[in-house]
């Protein structure tokens, strides 16, 4: 059984009958959603077109909010029904993340998360959803997907459907039919300065001035939910702190594996440097969560598919092996102690830096943060920042090469990757349209003052200082980098969830 919609925008007459009666069944706060229409017109006066787009949920069948949400509060029911348990969302906005279709927000009453649940308490009642039956033109279609004899199997079988971002491959069960192109593809009618009876929020006013305008059709969205980015700088923050803390630990457990003495920097700067840095990390994480007193849910009622929830695991064994060497150092353990906690301690390190990668790779409504490259990114960004930050510590003592050459390779590496994300292709349309936001369009000036400009310069002095031998010149570059970590990372998070889904 594959429950799912059919929308017939041949028929629909705009007349939000869908909406008022979901607001009304699941008690939706004002301003919020679970389906909605969008209106979208074409063409300049006199010759003026209006679409309608019914959206919502698209119950899709591999959902990427069920795979990314931690504590499973996000299900897909045997019936494929895609529905949620707010008794166990702890609000981390992941599932906001994953959906490509802005199903998914914060509901204001309960700070859960909600979304269109296909009615799931009428279905099991053998009840239509509430949105089928008020619609005056029978224009909303429900049934089994499975089941060729149905009546929306039939409709979908005999006539020619659309799905709203089938590159996602998330498998939609929602099929437009007679739906216009620029109703369903959001980057292919930008929202203008005002909508019919009211202004658009002004981030979407804002991100809609970097998408280009059809020049034949002239579409143009003329009205529309608002949907704010789901993270800010709290995850901007919280990819430098744990970079900061990660790459002092890797760079002292590898410098013990390749036999070099780094002193009291390598055996209790860098522990502190990490355990301070996983500390705030975790602080940064909960605060952003709006259920924050719910946070140990992510252990107690785990999905072992989510990356956040391994995530949690990663920061919890780093921040033990980070303690264990700073004991060590302490306690002036002898050299056995090191070699037991090295390889351990510089795969804790590898992985708390990194993991963001896998979790991003999750969030499949956000292109931009589908790099291949980007586990191996951040490793290469904790390596500069963590580098920088024991430059910084050890002013005073004696110049080490090893931490020089890993503050300047690792600015480099970091300069060159990002140059080659941003200016070389990108697979979807999404992406470039993100990419193009950082590099020419409202990210430009921090993009590459900030981001690029700041760490070249970084790289150019920890160079400098790596020639002359001198770790005073590197502490300047050790601040630099810290700088372009924050303006790159807070481009990086913005950009990637600018880009409209709906």
């Amino acid at each position: 059984m594959r429950y799912g919609f059919a929308i017939d925008q041949n028929t629909c007459i705009g007349c939000h009958a869908c909406t008022v009666a979901c607001k009304t069944e699941h008690d939706v706060p004002v301003g919020q959603f679970r389906t909605w229409v969008k209106y979208v017109e074409s063409g300049e006066f006199p010759a003026t077109t209006r679409d309608f787009g019914v959206m919502r949920c698209n119950h899709c069948t591999d959902a990427p909010c069920v795979t990314i949400c931690p504590t499973q509060a996000l299900f897909k029911r045997d019936d494929g029904i895609v529905d949620f348990d707010n008794e166990r969302c702890i609000g981390c906005k992941a599932c906001m993340q994953g959906c490509p279709y802005d199903a998914i927000y914060i509901d204001a009453d309960t700070n859960t998360a909600a979304k269109c649940n296909f009615c799931a308490h009428r279905v099991d009642e053998e009840l239509e959803p509430a949105c089928v039956v008020v619609c005056p033109t029978h224009s909303i279609w429900v049934g089994d997907l499975d089941d060729p004899e149905s009546g929306i199997a039939k409709l979908v079988n005999t006539n020619p459907v659309q799905v709203r971002a089938p590159e996602q491959n998330t498998g939609p069960n929602v099929f437009y039919l007679g739906a216009d192109r620029a109703v369903l593809d959001p980057t292919a009618a930008p929202t203008g300065d005002s909508y019919l009876w009211a202004r658009p929020d002004e981030h979407r006013r804002e991100v809609s001035r970097d998408l280009p305008t059809d020049p034949v059709s002239k579409a143009r969205t003329t009205l529309n939910t608002a949907h704010p980015r789901p993270w800010g700088w709290r995850v901007t923050t919280y990819l430098w702190t744990k970079a900061v803390g990660a790459g002092a630990m890797l760079l002292a457990a590898l410098a013990h594996l390749l036999g070099v003495d780094l002193g009291g920097v390598g055996d209790v700067v860098a522990p502190v440097l990490g355990v301070a840095g996983i500390a705030i990390t975790g602080a940064l994480l909960v605060w952003d969560l709006k259920r924050p007193e719910r946070f140990l849910y992510i252990l107690l009622k785990p999905n072992p598919r989510s990356w956040m929830f391994w995530g949690a695991v990663v920061l919890a064994a780093g921040a033990a092996l980070f303690t264990a060497w700073l004991a060590a150092g302490v306690l002036g353990a002898p050299d056995v102690v090191y070699d037991w906690l090295a390889v351990p301690a510089l795969l804790a390190a590898a992985m708390t830096a990194g993991y963001t990668g896998f979790l991003f790779g999750q969030a499949e409504g956000r292109d931009l943060w589908q790099s291949p490259l980007l586990f191996w990114h951040l490793i290469v960004q904790a390596v500069m920042v963590g580098a920088g930050a024991m430059a910084l510590a050890s002013i005073g003592a004696g110049p080490s090469t090893f931490l020089l050459a890993a503050l300047t390779l690792g600015t480099l590496g970091h300069v060159v990757m990002v140059l080659f994300e941003f200016l070389g292709r990108h697979t979807s349309a999404q992406a470039a349209t993100a990419a193009h936001m950082v590099t020419h369009g409202r990210y430009a000036r921090l993009f590459w003052t900030g981001g690029i400009g700041l760490a070249a310069l970084a790289a150019a002095v920890a160079g400098t200082a790596w020639a002359a031998g001198t770790l005073l010149v590197a502490a300047v570059a050790g601040l630099l980098v810290q700088a372009a970590l924050l303006a790159y990372e807070s481009v990086f998070v913005r950009a990637g969830q600018d880009v409209p889904l709906s």
